[in-house]
């Protein structure tokens, strides 16, 4: 490789890890303050926070790549022109699409990357991430578990725990079940112990009472017990009917989808056809965005007050790129005949990254004073 198309690589590289790493981070700490939320008041791990949080690394990766392959491609061909590099490059009658050779190999480099997200991480991580949370929401000991706190684990429930020892002895219980509508029952118990039995959880509750109050008559009952066994495991029950989603399945399901797998998934063939299609595009977001940066700041040649307006131009493309995006999916989503239309941007930007870099070789493209 000619030793300006290696430096010309080795920038967009670097700029490409520095907006990437930087733009993962954005999106890692929007999705973990959330996460951390969530999952740390529910009582789990901080290591179970961390395995979430690298389960949800590979979607915001996928998203991050295509908008670091474009600002790191606007990024170095504004100073290179500034630079007057590749003003000197195309004096020595290097063509636009000569000099655009390096921002092809990087942007077929960040394509691959892409292409592994989509087609494997993805939907792997996905997968793996929707089964834990299952697993978690199975865990009736790290939902009802919270000391000190009143927390509903279910509508109509409340639970109160003062203290947990350490060998797991829950002390100073408060329970109250409003789900019937004819009677709300109040548990209280000096201590309490989370067990299975056959299957389900149960909180046996030691030295209680529990008090039923009708609604009919509004007469109380109040009872005392010595040990008494309240079945837990109904109120964190798994949707076991509930298939996998379509982000979780492989791209050769999706493109040919089953009767099962549409029921499975609670959408239609064109939708997961389309969706199928929609992970080829996203894999060449990266290549175009790379490519529409510079073919957009190479129109106009040099100027002493610099490339803002095509800076300006690129930003308004590559908006105009996610805009066909959606309406190509949209419009593959409607009719499995029309998957093609998920390529619509794909396409529309190879055909403005042409045009542009065409204009820029005509010799009045470049006239613009100095």
């Amino acid at each position: 490789m000619p030793q300006l198309d290696r430096y010309m690589l080795t920038q967009l590289m670097m700029l490409f890890g520095f907006f990437g790493l930087i733009l993962v981070m954005v999106y890692w700490i929007n999705r973990a303050v959330r996460l951390f939320d969530q999952l740390i008041s529910d009582g789990q791990s901080f290591t179970i926070f961390l395995e979430f949080t690298a389960l949800t690394l590979p979607a915001m990766v996928r998203i991050a790549l295509p908008l670091a392959a474009f600002a790191a491609s606007v990024y170095v061909t504004n100073r290179m022109t500034s630079d007057s590099e590749l003003v000197t490059a195309q004096a020595t009658g290097a063509s636009p699409f000569r000099l655009a050779r390096p921002v092809l190999v990087f942007g077929l480099i960040v394509a691959l990357a892409m292409t592994a997200l989509m087609h494997f991480l993805v939907p792997l991580s996905t997968s793996r991430l929707n089964e834990r949370s299952a697993e978690i929401a199975q865990n009736v000991g790290a939902s009802i578990l919270t000391e000190g706190q009143f927390i509903e684990p279910a509508e109509g429930i409340t639970l109160y725990i003062r203290t947990i020892t350490p060998a797991g002895e829950l002390r100073d219980i408060f329970l109250s079940d409003l789900r019937d509508p004819d009677q709300s029952t109040t548990y209280t118990a000096s201590r309490a112990y989370l067990v299975r039995s056959e299957g389900e959880a149960q909180l046996v509750m030691v030295d209680g009472m529990a008090q039923t109050l009708r609604a009919q008559d509004e007469s109380l009952f109040v009872t005392s017990f010595s040990d008494f066994a309240y079945n837990v495991g109904d109120l964190m029950q798994r949707d076991d009917s509930a298939g996998r989603s379509s982000r979780e399945l492989m791209t050769w399901d999706l493109l040919a989808p089953t009767p099962a797998l549409e029921e499975e998934t609670g959408r239609s063939a064109a939708q997961l056809i389309a969706e199928g299609h929609d992970r080829f595009a996203q894999s060449l977001l990266g290549l175009v965005g790379a490519l529409l940066g510079f073919a957009a700041l190479m129109v106009g040649g040099y100027s002493r007050f610099g490339v803002w307006r095509q800076i300006v131009l690129a930003i308004f493309l590559i908006i105009l790129i996610k805009g066909l995006e959606t309406t190509g999916l949209n419009l593959a989503r409607g009719n499995p005949q029309l998957w093609f239309a998920s390529y619509l941007s794909i396409g529309t930007g190879f055909v403005i990254v042409a045009g542009l870099l065409t204009l820029a070789a005509k010799p009045f493209a470049r006239a613009v004073p100095a």
